[in-house]
């Protein structure tokens, strides 16, 4: 009988084993006087993936604090990491400086191929640096993401975006097409880059006609995978809906 209640205990206190394994406190370095942060996997899985979020803002990388995504992700040896570059906002020359990180990262043996995740305007500073970079995505997953650089960054976030690109707003509407993630999805495409998205159909922060809505159906159209969980009547906020979405980590675990 004792041995049976030891093993009973035994058991129930593996999932508290598991959660004191994980990685309270992050590995910290700079590159250029910006913070890189990663958060290692107690146990990598083969060839040491890891998830990109954006945005990391004053160090924090605040997709760990979302226990249901960082306790999943953690279990089978994905690590989470980023790159505090501030409020950015996709231009070629914070998209060059991520480039840097993304190379230390692979320097520290990282997969060469990570999956990038973006909530709100990370969206934006993620498919500005895919669609660049698009044969070393292995994913892009958004959370209510911005997609599109008419759409938030140039309605509501002005001033910052145009500082990112060191341009008048006419000088930077003149050229749109070059820098919008959207208009330049061929690479993507090319290289056969899954897709996720979880997006409010009443968000008026982040609208999802004009982000979410708007690249999958141009993904599509160019023969894309890209899957996306409309959630009614929620708009631009934290909650289950998009911090405890089952698809969302079924789609990154399920990942070739």
């Amino acid at each position: 009988m004792k041995r049976f209640l030891s093993l009973i205990t035994a058991l129930l206190a593996l999932p508290l084993l598991a959660q004191e394994s994980l990685p309270k406190k992050p590995e910290i370095f700079e590159i250029e006087g910006h913070k890189a942060v990663i958060y290692a996997a107690p146990k990598t899985a083969e060839g040491k993936p890891w998830l990109w979020y954006a945005p990391t803002l004053n160090g924090g990388v605040s997709i760990v604090g979302r226990k249901m995504y960082f306790e999943a992700f953690m279990k089978v040896g994905i690590s989470i990491a980023g790159f505090d570059l501030g409020e950015v906002r996709g231009s070629p020359a914070s998209s060059a400086k991520f480039t840097l990180f993304y190379e230390a990262m692979v320097k520290r043996g990282y997969s060469p191929k990570p999956i990038l995740l973006g909530q709100s305007r990370g969206g934006m500073m993620t498919l500005a640096w895919a669609f660049r970079n698009p044969d070393k995505v292995r994913a892009w997953v958004g959370i209510y993401p911005v997609c599109n650089l008419a759409s938030w960054p140039l309605k509501n976030s002005k001033a910052q975006t145009l500082a990112d690109f060191a341009m008048t707003e006419t000088e930077l509407v003149a050229k749109l097409s070059e820098f919008n993630p959207i208009d330049n999805l061929k690479g993507l495409l090319a290289n056969k880059v899954p897709m996720f998205a979880v997006h409010g159909d009443s968000d008026v922060v982040v609208p999802y006609d004009l982000n979410t809505k708007l690249l999958k159906e141009r993904y599509e159209a160019g023969g894309g995978q890209i899957s996306v969980k409309v959630i009614p009547g929620e708009g631009h906020k934290v909650g289950p809906s998009f911090f405890e979405c089952r698809e969302l980590i079924d789609f990154v675990l399920g990942l070739p």
